[in-house]
């Protein structure tokens, strides 16, 4: 069994692990588990927020539609403060793959021996949902439906591909940016916000989010390597630095969203001239700063409650299909409400009325019940590993740059097309062209690099 590594520990020699209970037992001691119990709270957050802000209801002809419920109900924009919570996933992916990368040019690896190990984690899933979503809006084409409401559902259910977009990029820059961790450190984070704060000043001047569009990227790698500088040691963790950060985050982004120029809610809002998570803005650095400092306070007691091997098996569940989760949720949805007003039990109360808020209990279970059942059909896609990416012989490089390019080019051409019915597939055609010949390029660079078949191994992370 191949050296399995996240955060600092790595999992060798430790033979066929076939279960959660097996791999959360086989567990090294060194490892920091409060990294993988981030990463599994920021995407739990990321999905119950999204679905309880979406409102389903009938249009004027009768049909089924969802709007977002942040744009009718203001009083809700604060919520958005505990469900924004990308933050952290860019925090703590700066963590984990600062420890891989060095961890693998330490046993010999190369930049494209890195880069194809790492993204295939996410591509795999990535490729399988698309397939699938692409395949469905031609059935349901060919069997009748209407290609606006297509269009509509596809556009839901690909709205988790504007995250893959900017991860992936970071994952690309990661042999760059951290070279310049190690020269500069924690100057890198304040000098990627400066072109952001430049960006934030035009578009608040102009109204117009056209004008940062450049922070989708600048920002987030600004996140990625405070991580960097978690795992090296670099930053600051003792309570009054955290306190600090907290205070500070959180007495910065009540002036700027109070008598500030920013909105209150950290997630899009419909119809508003400013947002602040799409492109981020100013004042989700300042919500970003406050997680940093409230993350760093609760080290200690969570890696202690950790432990415990009730909470540790339930972080490396969700850990195990955690892109499956995150791709499939707004998918999720769709089909939940397709099913529910198929069989007359979609509850469609006053948008905010006492009934609309009881009714997101039961809406919840419901989606979680889809979700769950899309995770046991697709799940088993993102657990199966490929062939470690070691030192190897083949010069890839160029062929992984090609396919990163790809990739990137297709998913960002997805993310960007809009709600409109884009042919038989529902999505550009074009798009997925691009997409699954980056991701062939990348399947088979890992096959050349390691000399065998590019067929995966079932194994944990």
């Amino acid at each position: 069994m191949r050296v399995l590594r996240t955060g600092r520990a790595e999992l060798s020699s430790l033979g066929p692990v076939t279960t959660i209970r097996q791999l959360a037992a086989a567990t090294p001691t060194s490892r920091v588990r409060y990294i993988d119990a981030l990463r599994a709270l920021a995407i739990t957050a990321v999905v119950t927020g999204h679905w309880l802000m979406i409102a389903v209801e009938h249009d004027a002809r009768g049909r089924l539609t969802g709007i977002s419920a942040l744009g009718e109900l203001s009083w809700s924009h604060p919520l958005t403060w505990l469900f924004q919570v990308m933050p952290v996933f860019f925090l703590v992916g700066g963590y984990a793959n600062a420890a891989s990368f060095t961890a693998h040019l330490r046993d010999g690896g190369d930049v494209a021996g890195w880069l194809l190990g790492r993204s295939s984690r996410l591509i795999r899933p990535t490729t399988a949902f698309l397939a699938v979503l692409a395949a469905a809006a031609l059935v349901a084409r060919l069997a009748g439906a209407d290609p606006d409401q297509i269009a509509t559902a596809a556009w839901l259910a690909s709205l988790p591909l504007w995250f893959l977009v900017a991860y992936l990029a970071i994952i690309a820059l990661t042999p760059v940016t951290y070279r310049l961790h190690r020269r500069y450190g924690l100057a890198v984070p304040p000098l990627l916000l400066v072109p952001v704060a430049v960006a934030d000043l035009l578009r608040l001047h102009h109204q117009d989010d056209a004008w940062a569009y450049g922070n989708y990227l600048l920002f987030w790698l600004a996140v990625h390597q405070v991580g960097f500088a978690w795992r090296d040691g670099k930053l600051p963790t003792r309570p009054g630095f955290a306190l600090g950060l907290l205070g500070t985050g959180l007495a910065g982004l009540v002036l700027l969203t109070g008598p500030g120029p920013y909105p209150v809610s950290m997630v899009t809002v419909p119809g508003a001239p400013i947002q602040n998570s799409a492109p981020p803005s100013l004042a989700l650095a300042l919500l970003a700063c406050a997680q940093l400092g409230l993350v760093l306070l609760l080290r200690e007691p969570a890696e202690r409650w950790l432990r415990r091997p009730r909470p540790w098996r339930l972080v490396v569940a969700v850990n195990a299909v955690i892109m499956t989760v995150f791709l499939w949720h707004m998918s999720a949805a769709v089909l939940a409400a397709l099913g529910l007003d198929a069989v007359g039990l979609l509850p469609t109360p006053e948008l905010g009325s006492g009934a609309w808020l009881l009714a997101r209990l039961p809406w919840l279970a419901a989606l979680a019940g889809t979700l769950a059942v899309l995770v046991v059909g697709f799940g088993r896609i993102e657990a199966r590993l490929g062939p470690a990416s070691g030192p190897g012989n083949a010069p890839v490089l160029p062929a992984v740059t090609i396919g990163y390019a790809a990739v990137l080019a297709g998913l960002f051409w997805q993310a960007a097309a809009g709600r409109v019915d884009h042919g038989p597939f529902a999505l550009p055609t074009g798009a997925l062209l691009v997409y699954f010949g980056g991701a062939a390029v990348l399947w088979l660079a890992r096959g050349v690099r390691t000399g065998r078949p590019a067929a995966a191994t079932t194994a944990p992370r």
